[in-house]
């Protein structure tokens, strides 16, 4: 599962020139952590979070009155084509509750903890019929089993070529949920 079958998209995102009340208030409104910080072309040039606005608000003493002056920068972002597990590794290893996803150089969504934990707690059943409907839709009339047992997608395929099974590993794993794929040949 990649960043983009993931993410909470559009972003909502501030410019550097927005007052310091208008990003808590964004915050607050959307319940989120942080924003991605843009620029006329939407480029990533920062990200404003809970803890810049805490620290502004009442830790520092020179306090700043717009998002440029509070915000992290330079900020730490991935790619749409991020795996999930590199996202959740990331967040652990920068203490990150916030990445930004990129699609070339433009922000095109986020991923919080939030995010990873809402695909952790997806229902097996509910993503085996989703694995299976991707499936049946590729098909072209052959069918295929699936079995989803704590996040492991296991596909029953008769004598998959190497494409199919390529393609069939690609198509379960953008499945929400999807934290492993195996193809069992023989439709076992």
């Amino acid at each position: 599962m990649r960043a983009r079958d993931i993410m909470t998209s559009p972003a909502i995102t501030v410019k550097p020139e927005v007052p310091v009340r208008g990003a808590a208030a964004l915050l607050v409104s959307h319940g989120f952590t942080a924003l991605p910080v843009v620029d006329d072309d939407k480029r990533l040039v920062g990200i404003v979070t809970e803890a810049d606005l805490l620290r502004n608000g009442y830790v520092d003493e020179s306090r700043g009155s717009k998002v440029a002056e509070v915000m992290t920068a330079p900020a730490f972002a991935l790619d749409v084509d991020a795996w999930a597990e590199v996202i959740a590794r990331v967040m652990l290893d920068e203490r990150v509750r916030c990445v930004p996803i990129l699609d070339g150089s433009q922000v095109a969504g986020v991923v919080t903890r939030r995010d990873l934990v809402r695909v952790l707690a997806r229902a097996d059943t509910t993503v085996s019929a989703e694995v299976q409907r991707v499936l049946d839709l590729y098909g072209g009339g052959r069918k295929w089993t699936v079995v989803v047992r704590d996040g492991e997608a296991v596909i029953g395929a008769e004598k998959p070529d190497e494409d199919t099974e390529r393609v069939l590993t690609a198509l379960a794993g953008s499945v929400a949920g999807v934290l492993r794929v195996r193809v069992l040949t023989g439709g076992k």
